[in-house]
């Protein structure tokens, strides 16, 4: 929670400001017991009229005063804890995007989600709630208690002794409460990855008739969650009712023995009234206090969550390794990489690529495909060997030059609501004819042209009203809009049609012969004009070289080019 501090020192005048304003509201409304005291014992007997009516509009002047000042205290604390709140949650935010892909498959998405959302929000209660409590429900208390002392002591000291028992009820409940709400924001970060899952995936769900099953996994995480929190407020509860319950007991002695002094002569009756009136004072200042604790403990629980999330530190540093002489464009050497630091994903991957050649890469499910692209545009570090790009270590090159040399379309790539031209640009400074070229060659320039809006048409999130091969389409003219040194298709041609796949080589090799080009592809077609195509299988190169070597040279190349091609050479 320290770290935190930094968001608020900004504001400390402002809420100093605002508790001085909160403080002047609780001094007024302790006066006014005090003065319906004076009228009762002193004022009334005299029988004086207008002295009942001054003392009275006293009582109205601090009321209306009272009343003011916490409405506008009130205002300026919800205006300091949401800036404060927005800056932590635009630094969290920022921090997510920045984090390594390790350090986010660690967190989860959906811990990120939830973190971003709800725990931000708790923060937001906890600063409000203290400006608007704190210092009101303390001086109250404290007030209160003084005033109630110097009023009549013995009276005074059946409240005082009262104290003690809620403070160890409101410490014992607190200590308990903060690890229960932590808790219950972990199961919350596991519903909304239930929830994601569930949205994401909606039409398989349904496709299979899985609705019911879905439900009930839901279920099963809403109902953990449920117990959680219930757990968790039925803890919090006690605080309230038990404090209550030890102050109602405060007054009935007060009462009883308020009785005795009155009879006695000791006191008189406006005394007692106004006791009953401090009383009620003391009471809603301690269940402020109270409810100030609780709010406090989904704060702290929030808190930390948060901070552990800012004080993460940077996984994928910047190194200083010494650029080499070299006239590859892109270069592997000896590369090991293992997503889990247990058994290898990647193994011994060695190869070189000329700038303006093309890399094709082939493999079965999990062979680690996608694996080599993610280690080039340094998501990921490798665990041993180099990956080189113009001779200098991915290590040793900033992030925000380096991801300006690719441009890339993943598998399940993202595609935001709003027109074509958005999507293609996405935030970009680009000349209407790059877009135009890109649409082009990525054969994306006759569905465009279909619609009457053309790039100006509207489409859903994640491209749900495109097919498949319009997806991929516009996401490869994307790619090409920024005319990147070199370019990555993993697997972005797999719903194209073989015609369209070939005019897209065709352009690609036309009009982008700088361009280095990297394809993933599972047809043998989409890579069999490439420089070297690499063959993976778990893990390992088991072929390098061009179409015909490996047709020659790799039996499991050339089995797929017999079912795919009917290739027969090399046998």
């Amino acid at each position: 929670m320290k770290h935190l501090n930094r968001y608020i020192r900004p504001w400390y005048g402002y809420i100093a400001l605002t508790l001085a304003i909160k403080l002047g509201g609780a001094i007024l409304e302790l006066f006014i017991p005090s003065i319906l005291k004076t009228i009762l014992d002193d004022i009334v007997p005299t029988g004086n009229r207008n002295q009942i009516f001054l003392w009275g509009g006293a009582m109205l002047a601090c009321a209306a005063g009272c009343l003011i000042f916490n409405v506008v205290a009130n205002r300026m604390s919800a205006r300091s804890a949401g800036q404060i709140t927005l800056r932590i949650r635009h630094d969290l935010f920022g921090k997510l995007t920045t984090l390594s892909a390790r350090q986010m498959d660690q967190l989860t998405v959906s811990s990120a989600v939830s973190r971003l959302t709800s725990d931000t929000y708790n923060l937001n209660q906890m600063f409000s709630r203290i400006q608007r409590m704190g210092i009101r429900g303390p001086i109250l208390l404290l007030g209160g208690i003084v005033i109630t002392l110097v009023m009549d002591a013995p009276l005074a000291l059946v409240l005082v002794a009262m104290l003690p028992f809620i403070a160890l009820i409101v410490y014992f409940v607190t200590k308990k409460g903060v690890p229960l709400y932590t808790k219950q924001q972990e199961v919350l970060d596991h519903m909304v990855q239930t929830v994601q899952e569930n949205i994401s995936g909606i039409r398989i769900i349904k496709a299979l008739s899985k609705t019911q099953a879905e439900q009930e996994r839901f279920s099963k995480i809403n109902g953990e969650l449920s117990e959680v929190d219930q757990k968790a407020n039925n803890t919090m509860a006690i605080t309230n009712p038990a404090a209550t319950l030890v102050l109602n007991f405060g007054l009935t002695l007060v009462v009883v023995v308020g009785a005795f002094r009155v009879n006695s002569g000791s006191i008189l009756p406006g005394t007692i009234i106004a006791f009953l009136n401090y009383f009620t004072i003391i009471l809603n200042a301690m269940l402020g206090i109270t409810n100030i604790f609780v709010m406090c403990s989904k704060g702290i629980a929030s808190g930390q969550r948060v901070t552990e999330v800012l004080l993460l530190s940077e996984d994928l540093q910047l190194q200083n390794i010494p650029a080499e002489t070299s006239t590859a464009h892109i270069e592997f050497r000896h590369v090991d990489f293992s997503y889990n630091n247990v058994e290898n994903n990647l193994r011994d991957i060695n190869f070189s690529l000329h700038r303006g050649q093309t890399l094709g890469i082939l493999g079965a499910t999990g062979s680690g495909k996608s694996t080599i692209i993610q280690l080039l545009l340094r998501f990921y570090d490798p665990d041993r060997g180099q990956i080189l790009l113009d001779g200098r270590d991915l290590r040793s090159i900033p992030a925000a030059e380096l991801r300006t040399k690719f441009g890339v379309v993943f598998q399940n790539d993202f595609i935001m609501a709003g027109s074509l031209k958005e999507n293609i640009l996405y935030f970009r400074s680009l000349s209407e004819e790059n877009c135009r070229m890109a649409r082009e060659d990525a054969q994306a320039e006759e569905f465009i042209s279909a619609y009457e809006e053309k790039e100006e048409h509207e489409i859903a999130s994640n491209g749900n009203d495109l097919s498949g091969g319009q997806k991929q389409r516009l996401l490869i003219s994307r790619a090409l809009a920024g005319n990147p040194e070199i370019l990555i298709l993993d697997d972005a041609s797999s719903a194209l049609d073989y015609r369209t796949d070939a005019a897209l080589r065709k352009a690609l090799h036309r009009r982008h012969t700088d361009t280095t080009r990297i394809i993933v592809a599972q047809r043998i077609s989409s890579v069999q004009d490439a420089d070297q195509i690499l063959m993976l299988d778990d893990g390992r190169i088991i072929g390098i070289g061009s179409h015909e070597q490996l047709l020659r040279e790799c039996p499991s190349y050339r089995e797929i080019a017999q079912i795919q091609m009917g290739e027969k050479e090399g046998m």
